[in-house]
């Protein structure tokens, strides 16, 4: 027996709508039709106001520190961002500054991103994996890169995304699954 997956979404656009938060929520919709998940969004759409003058976490509302605690007490994170200048949003690097290193050690992370081209689909293994290696997260074998043109607005409307994002989280169930049944009580 397995107890529900805590997921946290880490959505790193500053705007609504956005492509990179409708990215993740059907990243989350493919996970649930295979293991049982209970998902927390962070969306810094919501946050940044709150996060743009904090250096340290103590300088931050209690309703932020919240849901700095939740990527920390996160069974799996899907950490996601546009791409800005080839690279994540500094909004999104802002708020994993504010991140305690040791509280993402070991933890699964599936990674996306979206851009406005395919011209940026290497920002995954070019940035975002080393920002969360030096975190010393699990890093998933598979990301998924979307580019403007498979959106309307948060919606997806490209088959050939729909088939990445299902590809993406079969490669991750045997990590997943395992976690899972690791973690199930009792």
């Amino acid at each position: 027996m397995s107890r529900p997956l805590q997921v946290v979404i880490v959505a790193g656009s500053g705007r609504r709508p956005s492509r990179t938060l409708g990215l993740l929520h059907a990243i989350a919709a493919q996970l649930g039709q295979h293991l049982a998940i209970r998902t927390e969004v962070v969306a810094l759409s919501d946050l940044s106001g709150q996060l743009l003058g904090a250096t340290e976490l103590e300088q931050l509302p209690d309703a932020v520190r919240q849901k700095i605690a939740a990527i920390g007490a996160a069974d799996l994170l899907l950490a996601g961002s546009p791409v800005y200048r080839g690279s994540y949003s500094g909004l999104f690097k802002h708020l994993f500054d504010l991140v305690p290193q040791e509280s993402l050690f070991g933890k699964p992370v599936l990674l996306a991103a979206t851009g406005g081209s395919d011209r940026h689909a290497l920002v995954i293994d070019h940035q975002l994996r080393p920002l969360f290696a030096f975190f010393q997260t699990l890093t998933l074998p598979l990301g998924v890169y979307a580019n403007a043109h498979e959106f309307d607005n948060e919606t997806i409307t490209s088959q050939s995304l729909r088939e990445r994002i299902a590809l993406t989280v079969q490669r991750a169930l045997p990590v997943l699954q395992t976690l899972a049944t690791s973690t199930a009580p009792g």
